[in-house]
């Protein structure tokens, strides 16, 4: 008996078997994802309708129908001072949203999702929201920004992190950045007391938490 009829005999399933059914489940995720960009690139037909969401009591929207017949809609916001609009489905977070459809890479999921590390922290409206925890759908119309602004405005926290080695895997530090400066937008001249308040919601696995406080004073004094 060959070693593969042996295998199929004790186990039920052949190596052969196993590798056409991993390439099949592994070909399922390819397509899905896919699709997902498909639907984001505007595969669709639309119809208009009326619904209601947090940020605008009532409005207009387009309703979109993607090929495989799920129901869409238009996510319309203003992200790092840019008006950008995608196609999502009902269910999606904010953070599904702007990583999937608007191509947001700062945002991390260290928690799978549970609203507990504060990776995928962004400013939605002027405070600091976790995106994992909030329907995209309910964000229509919001002013978001993401950690990719502060580059793009040379704001002083990056500089000061950097200085300040206030990162070492680097996987959390847009989180800790983006809620410092939610921090400093509201308060300009922050305490010990603020700092470590803000940054409550933020883990660091790398432990550097006492150089985030230096670093966010720092920039509370333009870098200097």
């Amino acid at each position: 008996m060959s070693s593969e009829e042996n295998n199929k005999k004790t186990s039920g399933l052949t190596r052969r078997e196993f590798i056409k059914d991993a390439g099949i489940v592994v070909g399922g995720a390819s397509v899905a994802s896919m699709a997902l960009l498909s639907a984001c690139k505007g595969d669709t037909k639309t119809v208009t309708q009326t619904v209601s969401t947090t940020v605008n009591k009532t409005v207009t929207k387009t309703v979109t129908v993607a090929e495989d017949g799920v129901e869409l809609t238009d996510l319309h916001v203003i992200l790092n001072g840019e008006p950008r609009v995608c196609h999502i489905e009902a269910n999606w977070t904010l953070r599904d949203a702007l990583k999937e459809g608007m191509g947001v890479i700062s945002l991390k999921d260290m928690c799978n999702g549970c609203g507990a590390c504060g990776s995928c922290s962004a400013i939605v409206n002027g405070r600091p929201i976790l995106t994992c925890m909030a329907l995209a759908v309910e964000c229509d119309g919001a002013e978001i920004e993401t950690a990719e602004h502060l580059g793009v405005i040379n704001h002083p926290l990056v500089n000061a992190y950097a200085k300040n080695f206030c990162a070492q895997c680097g996987y959390c530090t847009p989180g800790f950045l983006i809620t410092a400066k939610a921090l400093l937008d509201k308060k300009p001249n922050p305490t010990d007391e603020d700092i470590i308040d803000a940054l409550g919601g933020n883990i660091c696995r790398c432990g550097t938490y006492p150089q985030h406080i230096i670093a966010i004073k720092e920039a509370a004094k333009g870098g200097k």
